[in-house]
């Protein structure tokens, strides 16, 4: 019987120091694994404050391409604005041309009659 009992304490005893050698293995895998984590964890914080970034310039490329077009705008309505002023100057002109063509045959009549 002292054989036997010596012999399961020595299976024991095997048994255990595996379950300790798998144990150490398990902690060190754990801390791999822990790292990869880690480093995971480090590029998302990364990534993050990429995106945020890109977001950050993604709103000021808009701001300048709205201020862009606004000031777009700005000139169509000014070249508008001097394109029918230039069309009323033109008008007015020709206005003014035609009274002077007929002030001028009044005038020719007018020194036909005292002249």
């Amino acid at each position: 019987m002292a054989k036997a009992t010596a012999k399961a304490t020595e299976e024991i005893e095997r048994k255990v120091a595996t379950i300790q050698t798998d144990s150490d293995s398990a902690v060190i895998a754990i801390g791999g694994i822990e790292k990869i984590i880690q480093e995971i964890n480090d590029i998302q914080i990364t990534t993050a404050a990429a995106v945020e970034q890109q977001a950050a310039t993604t709103n000021e490329i808009v701001r300048s391409v709205t201020e862009a077009a606004e000031g777009s705008n700005n000139i169509a309505e000014t070249i508008l604005e001097a394109s029918t002023s230039a069309e009323k100057t033109l008008a007015s002109t020709t206005s003014a041309q035609r009274s002077t063509d007929e002030l001028a045959k009044l005038a020719g009549g007018l020194r036909g009659l005292w002249g």
